[in-house]
Order: structure tokens, then C-alpha cells, then sequence
């Protein structure tokens, strides 16, 4: 049976619950912990536990801490949960631009002005060059401010700033996408000599395989009896911590979200080229070989090249599988299954950011109108 003043308490549902005192906020206000049991006896156990193990670090208004201080306790937090390339995008953004000018404030002291006049400043002055960084990256910058604020706000420390009233907007640029003419060229030009680049061109005009995810593609990945390829990895360069010799490195790591681990369909004429192609079965897919691959940035830059040979305006690699995308919708594709062919978490990711109504298929939906033009005519007639 509970006692008087053990703060253990039957509940409702028939479960025990312990309450114990885990500290007092910023404000002075008692913060308490709780446990919960199926007897008397085990949340007694747990109860006692939680109070000797309680180590949580009471906010006190003399200890309030600067935001560098923040900063780095929310990444060490964050890092076991997070991958390396994320933890280092974060990093980037942290002691590039927020840190440098504000580390030294306090975290409550970070008014709205103090954050308005710190994005103003980067959109005209920030960069190494000093010309202003980008409305996207300034957006992204802060969106990890806003992460630090609400994982100060957790511990306890007064914030005296809304961080979601500092908007900054910005409009995605318009990806190019290759017209049906564009398309034929390419296709006839890559499929006269299939070297790793161009079979490596052809798989993501006709899958939507992300650059990386193609850079890492093994035969082992491929199924030509059953048609398909298996997308479980992504190849990417990224920045070496606290080395000063290479400053960058590729890994091969898991895509950017589950989604994105999929099985994709191989169209008949494409599994004949990439049958044509495959000197070996096993290693990397551009390379027939275990050991040496081609890393994303050289794949993009052998892309740009033969559109440069071919005279058609450059565009990024990556238009290849909003090419792909919208081909598909032209083509009357079910859109449920090409989000997931693309690796998209819901359809409208799919339809707002990678589906461009090309000239030819507006122009075909122009014509349709045609049809009103001959009814109007036959009605004059009778």
C-alpha cells in the first residue's frame, strides 16, 4: 500500500504512477518526472531509480547560456541521430554563420530584431565574396536557429523570440526540363556508344534515379530476370572533420529517407541496353568493377559535356529525372506509382515540385479546343 508523502498513486486504469521532483525551471516553477508500474512495488523500484539517477541541470536566470553554448549541446545531442553528411551540413551552417555573430549572445537576449537585421545582413553582405548569400540558404540557416531555440525552449530557458514570425522567402528555381525533340537526339547519340557515362545518362532518363543513387548502383542490384533494380544506396562527397590534408571524401550510405529505398521497373529497350553494357556481374553498375566508381560530380560533369557536344542549352543533372517525371504524367502514368517510383514520400511532392507541363503537351491541350471551333461551325451550317 502507498504511504503518505511517497507521491505514488493508483490510477484509474489500474496502473501505479510515481511523481518525484526533477528540478525548477528558469522562472522558478518545479518540474516533475514521472513513472509508471503495474504494482505498487515495481513503481516504488522505478521511482527510486529515477530519483537517484535524476542529473537533469537546473536552469538558474544567473546561468542562462550564450547561444554557442546552445548550439553545440543541441548537435551533440542530435549526432547519434543523424547521418554523418546532415551532422556536417548542420556544422557548416552553425560556425560558418550563426556562431561568428552571435555565439556571444545570450540565448534570451536574441530579440526578433537581433534576428531580422542577421538575415538582412546575409542577403546583402554574407558569402566569402560579401555579395549576399542566397534566400535558401539564409532560409536554411535559419531553420537550424529555429531547431536551437526549441531545444532551449525544452530545457527550460526563457526564449523572447518567435523565430516563426522571421520569414524568408524564396521561389525554388524552375528546373529545366528537356523537350520530346531534345530527348531524341540524346537517346540516338548515347545509345551509338555506351560508355559509363552515357548507359549512366540513359538509366536516369528512363528510371528518375538520383545521381547519387545511380553513382552507387551495383549488378548485384539488378534483376534481369525479374526486370527491376534494387535502390538501397546513395553516393555523395562530403566535408572531412578536423583534417586538414583532404578536405572532403565520398561514402556510400543509405538513401536520403525510406522512402527512397525502393524497387524500380527496367523498361524492356532499357534492360536490353544495360544488357549490351554489362561486362561483369558483380561491382559497381557505370564500372564493371568492385573497386573503382564513378563518384556524382564527375557524372555530372561528363553530362554537361555531351550536351555542350550535342548543342543543346545546358541544364543539371538532375533535370533527367524531372524529365523523367513529367514524361511519365504525359504518358497517363498512375501518379501513386510513380512517387513511389521516384521515392517520394506522398504525391504531392511529386506533382508540385517535379511534374512541368512541357510546350508540347500544352500545346496539344490548346488544340483540343479546336474541337469547339467545328461544333460552332456545324451548328452555322444548319
Amino acid at each position: 500500500m502507498s504511504r503518505k508523502g511517497e507521491n505514488i498513486y493508483k490510477r484509474k486504469d489500474g496502473r501505479w504512477e510515481g511523481r518525484f521532483l526533477k528540478g525548477k525551471d528558469c522562472n522558478g516553477r518545479r518540474q516533475y518526472g514521472y513513472v509508471y508500474a503495474k504494482s505498487y512495488r515495481d513503481v516504488k523500484k522505478k521511482l527510486l531509480t529515477a530519483i537517484q539517477t535524476n542529473t537533469e541541470i537546473v536552469p538558474d536566470k544567473l546561468r542562462i547560456p550564450m547561444l554557442q553554448d546552445e548550439c553545440r549541446e543541441w548537435l551533440s545531442m542530435l549526432s547519434p541521430q543523424i547521418k554523418l553528411s546532415t551532422k556536417i551540413r548542420y556544422q557548416n551552417l552553425l560556425y560558418s554563420y550563426i556562431v561568428p555573430k552571435l555565439g556571444n549572445i545570450s540565448i534570451s537576449d536574441i530579440s526578433y530584431h537581433t534576428l531580422d537585421t542577421f538575415c538582412r545582413d546575409l542577403l546583402c553582405n554574407g558569402g566569402r565574396k560579401q555579395t549576399g548569400l542566397s534566400s535558401k540558404t539564409v532560409a536554411d540557416i535559419m531553420s537550424v536557429i529555429r531547431l536551437v531555440f526549441n531545444f532551449s525552449h525544452r530545457r527550460g530557458f526563457p526564449i523572447s523570440c518567435d523565430t516563426k514570425s522571421i520569414i524568408i522567402r524564396h521561389s525554388e528555381k524552375e528546373m529545366r526540363i528537356f523537350s520530346r525533340s531534345e530527348q531524341i537526339i540524346l537517346c540516338k547519340v548515347l545509345q551509338e556508344d555506351l560508355n559509363p557515362f552515357h548507359i549512366g545518362i540513359m538509366v536516369c532518363l528512363y528510371t528518375g534515379l538520383r545521381i547519387g543513387e545511380l553513382c552507387a548502383l551495383k549488378w548485384n542490384d539488378i534483376s534481369f530476370s525479374e526486370h527491376t533494380m534494387y535502390i538501397h544506396q546513395t553516393m555523395q562527397r562530403i566535408q572531412i572533420e578536423d583534417n586538414k590534408k583532404h578536405k572532403t571524401k565520398v561514402i556510400i550510405t543509405t538513401p536520403k529517407s525510406k522512402c527512397s529505398i525502393r524497387t524500380i521497373p527496367i523498361p524492356d529497350n532499357l534492360l536490353t541496353l544495360m544488357k549490351r553494357y554489362q561486362q561483369s556481374t558483380t561491382g559497381f553498375f557505370l564500372t564493371c568493377n568492385e573497386d573503382v566508381y564513378i563518384e556524382p560530380r564527375v557524372m555530372q560533369y561528363q553530362f554537361k559535356r555531351v550536351l555542350e557536344k550535342l548543342e543543346i542549352p545546358t541544364a543539371n543533372f538532375h533535370s533527367l529525372r524531372h524529365t523523367f517525371a513529367t514524361r511519365c504524367v504525359e504518358l497517363g502514368f498512375d501518379i501513386k506509382s510513380l512517387s513511389e517510383i521516384l521515392g517520394h514520400a506522398n504525391v504531392n511532392l511529386t506533382m508540385n515540385r517535379y511534374v512541368h507541363p512541357s510546350l508540347e503537351l500544352k500545346t496539344d491541350n490548346m488544340q483540343k479546343l479546336s474541337t469547339l471551333f467545328a461544333v460552332k461551325d456545324s451548328v452555322k451550317r444548319c
